[in-house]
């Protein structure tokens, strides 16, 4: 999360009227940023990583745990921090002391929840394989760092979402329910970051939709558990703000743990990686490639199978964080005409990618949403202003919402020298893979956002993960690899990675062969092709039947590759070939195959995703009732096994269902 702005916010009736304006402003700032930066050259690949916490507070006598309030407290005490202010640490958004130059302690950003810390290397890392290497270390030392700053009672857990968030006695301190901001039935606005962007959001995306945001996810059947399952937790008869009225009109669904604010969304951890690319083009090749395996590495990753108390019927956040910032009307929806909104919008504005951006031969345009919606008009003014149609249309698709929060201080005159309106908007699109300009002023350049993988609970797992995303960006580049399946196809694959143990159970599509098919003089040869295979600096056009371009595959088949003759030859051989290439040394590569051997036990089953053994944890614990519902005491025992899986990495034999043999 960047610095956040400071200024007066204007309501939603307000900001509604100056949104073409903000939209207009923030394409000439685009415009501006665009001329500026398009050709851009960085000698080398940069990338860093993301980790965000949920403090917990336990109280061990009455075995409970809560989230914990408390995350300005503990950013203060990270800003005033002497030892790691010298070391270049701390907490950029509030500036406290000098910052040292040259290779830096971790930093710390607030996130939306008051229970969150998110934490980041000091300095981006490189592509040397020392610096993957570097990466574990520096994650165990983050979250030490973070401990060092909490009371004796905390603990920083990288779980995705805390298991009885809304339900009674789940934060400390406590507050009263149903406040003016998120009016929601089960969580306080003080839950909030008191930053006044993020109170507005929430209530601003509630305005604009005319009614509360509603996540309803499917609830785990199990033996004892009621049907139909009507959630316990909903007051039909809260009568405090006309929102209230939801529930009573349907909003709480059958079978379904009911959920009413952004809160239950956005207080979600996730891990993410940004990459900066040498120039322009290899960033959009990146986002474009990068693109088809998000919902892979969605269900690897899966971590969520709890919400508000009551085990779920899915594994994944993702779903949930759509639909709690998602501000479309009922119109844009499709429930009712167009007659006062533009469009009808099929996507939430946190959703899986609609676009493709690359100017690569190989982009068919088969392969695009057949259903994109875009603003023609500001399309045009960036065609005008010297973009390409490609990426042209990538933002003005983006640049069909409205700005949410929109600062009265902002709208006095344009500066070409910001990008505060664009990136009002940008920064409110939150695709699985987000294709991000240089900030202005700054030797930064072109970047791709990684989105979807959920936290992991182990410093251990997250680094694994975050250096085997690297790796396969690594072998994309070197080989020039080809993951293009039609975007509709990806979607398709997000909604299929919620499934309970998508990542065994389901299969995905993807493109069967993912190697060059060239034609011309010969200057190398693609992993896994005979010798001498032509492999010139351009590719061939494709031709043929799209459909005939991909198959439903398994995560293992995707990651390991097929047993078949001709199949998939997996990420993982294709990275290993990678590291064949550039002479790594053997002790490096004994520990990147670590993290590799991970992710092919998660690909072929021999290794549990979290959700799997958060579920099996549950299930198995003496006070579960077979009726789909997580208690207090439950939540404890949980919390506490995952602090200790945190700790130990399964070294004294807990968690190695996860982990495997350390």
């Amino acid at each position: 999360m960047g610095l956040l702005a400071i200024g007066t916010p204007l309501e939603w009736s307000e900001a509604k009227k100056v949104a073409s304006h903000v939209r207009e402003w923030g394409i000439e700032q685009l415009l501006a940023i665009w001329n500026n930066a398009k050709g851009k050259e960085r000698d080398m690949l940069l990338w860093g990583d993301e980790i965000e916490y949920l403090v917990v507070a336990y109280d061990d006598d009455k075995r409970t745990v809560k989230l914990s309030l408390r995350q300005a407290d503990i950013l203060e005490a990270l800003a005033t921090d002497k030892e790691l202010l010298k070391q270049g640490g701390g907490v950029p958004d509030l500036a406290r002391g000098s910052v040292k130059v040259g290779k830096t302690a971790p930093v710390f950003h607030p996130e939306f929840g008051r229970f969150m810390l998110e934490a980041t290397p000091g300095e981006p890392w490189g592509i040397g394989f020392k610096d993957l290497l570097d990466v574990e270390p520096d994650m165990k030392w983050r979250r030490k760092i973070a401990k060092e700053h909490m009371e004796a009672r905390e603990y920083p857990i990288t779980l995705t979402t805390f298991p009885r968030l809304g339900n009674k006695n789940s934060l400390t301190p406590d507050y009263p329910i149903s406040g003016p901001k998120l009016r929601s039935q089960f969580l306080p606005d003080e839950i909030a970051n008191p930053h006044i962007r993020f109170p507005t959001l929430a209530a601003n995306i509630r305005s604009r939709r005319g009614k509360k945001v509603e996540l309803n996810v499917p609830v785990f059947v199990d033996t004892k558990t009621p049907r139909p399952f009507q959630d316990p937790t909903v007051d039909f008869e809260m009568h405090n703000w006309p929102e209230d009225d939801d529930v009573r009109k349907g909003a709480a669904k059958e079978d379904c743990i009911y959920m009413d604010a952004m809160a239950f969304g956005m207080g979600s951890c996730c891990l993410q990686i940004t990459f900066q690319a040498k120039n322009i083009l290899e960033g959009r090749k990146m986002y474009d490639q990068l693109s088809p395996l998000g919902p892979i590495l969605l269900a690897l990753t899966a971590a969520t199978p709890i919400y508000k108390g009551f085990l779920a019927d899915t594994d994944v956040r993702w779903n949930q964080i759509s639909r709690a910032v998602d501000d479309r009307t009922t119109e844009e929806l499709g429930e009712k005409p167009l007659k006062n909104d533009r469009w009808r919008i099929p996507k939430s504005r946190y959703a899986s990618n609609s676009t493709y951006i690359s100017q690569d031969p190989r982009l068919r345009p088969e392969y695009l949403d057949p259903d994109l919606i875009v603003d023609e008009a500001l399309k045009s003014r960036l065609v005008e202003g010297g973009m390409d149609d490609l990426l042209a249309t990538h933002f003005a698709h983006l640049f069909i919402r409205d700005p949410i929060v929109v600062f009265a201080e902002d709208l006095q005159e344009l500066d070409l020298n910001k990008a505060d309106h664009f990136e009002n908007l940008q920064s409110t699109n939150w695709q699985h893979m987000r294709f991000k300009p240089p900030p202005i002023g700054s030797d930064i350049g072109w970047r791709v956002e990684v989105r979807p993988m959920e936290i992991q609970i182990t410093d251990f797992e997250n680094a694994a993960f975050s250096v085997f995303v690297v790796l396969v960006t690594r072998a994309i580049l070197s080989f020039d690899l080809n993951f293009y399946l039609p975007i509709p196809r990806t979607t398709e694959n997000m909604e299929t990675a919620h499934a309970r143990d998508a990542v065994l159970e389901k299969k995905f599509y993807f493109r069967k062969d993912p190697l060059p098919r060239r034609a011309g003089r010969t200057n190398g040869s693609a992993p896994g092709s005979a010798a001498g295979t032509p492999f010139p600096s351009r590719p061939a056009t494709p031709v043929g039947n799209v459909e005939d371009e991909y198959d439903l595959m398994s995560v293992n088949d995707i990651i390991n590759g097929s047993a078949s003759s001709g199949g998939f030859p997996g990420l993982i051989p294709l990275v290993e070939s990678y590291l064949d290439s550039v002479n790594v040394d053997v002790e490096t590569r004994c520990e990147l195959a670590r993290y590799l051997s991970l992710i092919r036990g998660r690909a072929n089953g021999s290794l549990w995703t979290a959700a799997k053994w958060i579920r099996h944890f549950v299930r198995e614990h003496e006070e579960y009732q077979q009726d789909s519902a997580v208690s207090e005491g439950m939540t404890y025992d949980l919390v506490k096994a995952v602090e200790r899986v945190t700790e130990m990495e399964g070294k004294d034999g807990f968690g190695r269902e996860m982990l495997g043999g350390r």
